[in-house]
């Protein structure tokens, strides 16, 4: 008998129908549970993808160190996959983040490398590069690698599609890096052009985990805006009230960027009739509970 590996239960997540936040119009509200991979979220994908490859390609070998900026879950995806295939793990981020996520990258044995809140993630990409260029280790770019949607293409996209027996009508998402977005929705478009694909960004002056509007200087490379159909805004307070309605009225406790992917699909449920709308619940909502997000409301 065969037994797997850790890297082979990565992705084919459960998609679950919400029972108790109601969509309306004959609407289907889907969440696709992200947390559940072994890392915690949906970024052990295009973690996994990117190691992976890279070392298929020869670009990189067991032992070699690898530099990455990150907020967060793509630094806790990367520490467990370097931890997994042997490469030493150096990871930038702003020094916010909360501690459980600070405290799970180390644990995999991750070196951390904190950059000041006021210099965000672009001060982190900014010392990676500065890293990498000084020879100190080798770059995943999570922002400009073909092999992050690539992952989405190859998994995500298809799991949503085998399971909405190709029913699914709109894919919603929060745009980060974008790579979840992009690879879903090449996928998607190709079963059938018709699915929308809306986007997700912070309004001006929210901060929102795992949500990012960009500077044009800072845009992921991998981003194609032809392949998202609307970009919703959503602010901080409706994202926070989301993110515990999941928690409290269907049991999904989850970060704050999952709770802005609720509100963007209720919006759109508003607009739409028998529809069958899917979004991503990024991660697990225990690497948020130090921030008090979660507290007793007063």
């Amino acid at each position: 008998m065969q037994f797997p590996t850790l890297e082979d239960v990565v992705g084919n997540t459960p998609l679950v129908r919400l029972k108790r936040i109601a969509a309306g119009r004959n609407n289907t509200l889907l969440a696709k549970l992200e947390g559940n991979n072994p890392a915690g979220s949906v970024k052990d994908r295009p973690a996994l993808s990117m190691i992976a490859e890279a070392e298929a390609r020869g670009e990189i070998t067991p032992g070699d160190t690898l530099i990455e900026a990150t907020s967060g879950n793509t630094g806790i995806a990367l520490a467990m996959a370097a931890a997994m295939k042997g490469y030493r793990m150096v990871l930038i981020m702003p020094d916010n983040a909360s501690s459980e996520r600070k405290q799970a990258m180390a644990a995999f044995g991750a070196e951390l490398i904190p950059v000041t809140k006021e210099q965000g993630m672009e001060g982190a990409r900014d010392l990676a590069d500065t890293m990498i260029t000084r020879g100190e280790g080798k770059p995943l770019n999570q922002f400009a690698n073909p092999d992050n949607p690539m992952a989405h293409y190859r998994t995500t996209g298809p799991e949503l599609w085998r399971q909405t027996d190709g029913s699914i009508t709109h894919f919603i998402s929060s745009m980060g890096t974008t790579g979840t977005i992009m690879g879903v929705s090449r996928y998607l478009k190709e079963q059938n052009p018709e699915v929308q694909i809306i986007g997700l960004q912070p309004e001006d002056g929210a901060s929102i985990a795992g949500i990012r509007r960009w500077p044009e200087a800072y845009l992921p490379s991998i981003f194609e805006p032809a392949r998202v159909d609307r970009v919703i805004d959503i602010g901080q307070t409706e994202a926070e009230e989301h993110m515990r309605r999941l928690a409290r009225e269907e049991g999904i406790l989850a970060g704050v960027s999952s709770g802005g992917a609720l509100a963007g699909a209720l919006k759109i449920a508003e607009e739409v009739e028998n529809a069958v709308i899917a979004f991503i619940v990024c991660d697990r909502g225990d690497r948020y509970l130090s921030t008090g997000l979660y507290a007793p409301e007063q």
